[in-house]
């Protein structure tokens, strides 16, 4: 473990403050994770000094905010993670300026508050505002990608800081140039929003059924808000500290999607394993996207599995998402992963991807 001595002597001018032996778990949706010598950054500024000096004197760094997308090993980190602890939220008339560390749903609520409209089919995400678009997060049909003006980046290698245009950031489903590099590192979001104070264009189906909307009708955006929190709150991913269908990553595979030339295959081993069913898909650049809790349930994965007393289970209220019942460690939860991960693969031809960054773990 890295000495404590010398990482305070490091970071003596940077005004982090620094703590020894901190659970991880304490740290993470998951609720796992050893321990770690901690870095505080309240500040944007103690941020960039603090990643410079680390940095300049070799020591491995771990950036951490709201922990909602991190798989930690039980054995913690032999380094030093960075907290962002940042929290700036700069509305505007026509959109939001959050820095890194500000929760997403208190930005998301802040924008709908001020009759700004755009983020809330994104609302009661977990986690920063610096992580949404690093995985391009998304819901109800709403991506990061939509809204996004620019992005403040730090260059590690040179320690400039600069803003970034979307068109630089290489944005996909559920990725973009940022996801698993750490070159880079996200101080602060720049986000166009409707000053008219209705929802970006409605295109999920369940949402617009709640909202009682035609496919593309926009809604008041305090009204999408409370439906995407209601949806959301029946599916366990809402975070409640009472509730362990909440201790998780949320979605934890990302919906997969199938090369064209491939696509018939797996539906003929759906089929042959289902019979002859609906098959939820959806048009994706490059094949067809399927639905991953989908595939999962059909592999013959319920919800709650393996069953009670498991310390990792699919949570009971949404298949993709992997929880911990009060008492699971990482590798309870890679185990559970690996099993669904391969049950999907064998029955239908089909690798499930992990969304969550995963630290000192390999599926």
């Amino acid at each position: 473990m890295v000495a404590t001595d010398r990482v305070r002597d490091v970071l003596a001018e940077t005004g982090a403050t620094v703590r020894e032996g901190v659970a991880l778990a304490e740290l993470t949706t998951l609720r796992v994770g050893g321990p770690a010598v901690l870095a505080d950054c309240a500040t944007t500024d103690a941020l960039i000094a603090t990643v410079r000096a680390l940095d300049a004197a070799g020591i491995p760094v771990l950036l951490l905010a709201g922990g909602s997308n991190l798989l930690i090993a039980d054995d913690g980190f032999d380094g030093v993670v960075v907290r962002i602890a940042t929290g700036g939220v700069e509305i505007g008339a026509d959109g939001v300026v959050a820095e890194a560390g500000a929760n997403w749903d208190s930005v998301v609520e802040a924008t709908v508050a001020a009759g700004l409209g755009g983020l809330e089919c994104l609302s009661g995400i977990p986690g920063s505002a610096g992580a949404t678009p690093v995985q391009n997060v998304g819901a109800y049909g709403v991506e990061v990608a939509d809204l996004l003006r620019r992005v403040r980046l730090l260059d590690r290698p040179t320690g400039e800081t600069r803003w970034v245009a979307p068109a630089e950031l290489g944005f996909g489903y559920r990725t973009s140039v940022l996801k698993h590099r750490d070159d880079a590192v996200v101080l602060a979001v720049d986000f166009a929003l409707n000053p008219d104070g209705m929802s970006a264009p409605l295109r999920y189906g369940e949402l617009a059924r709640a909202l009682d909307a035609a496919d593309g009708e926009s809604k008041p955006a305090a009204a999408v808000r409370e439906a995407v929190l209601r949806l959301r709150a029946g599916k366990g991913m809402v975070l409640d500290a009472d509730d362990h269908d909440t201790w998780s990553a949320g979605s934890f595979f990302t919906n997969p999607v199938v090369p064209h030339e491939r696509a018939d295959a797996v539906r003929a081993a759906i089929a042959a394993h289902v019979g002859d069913v609906t098959i939820p898909t959806y048009p994706a650049e490059g094949g067809v996207k399927f639905s991953a809790g989908w595939l999962i349930e059909r592999a013959g994965f319920a919800k709650g599995f393996p069953g009670p007393g498991a310390a990792a289970r699919l949570s009971t209220k949404h298949t993709l998402a992997l929880t911990n019942r009060g008492g699971a460690s990482a590798a309870d939860l890679v185990a559970l992963a690996r099993t669904v991960r391969d049950g999907v693969a064998e029955r239908f031809g089909v690798r499930l991807e992990p969304e969550p960054v995963t630290v000192g773990v390999t599926l």
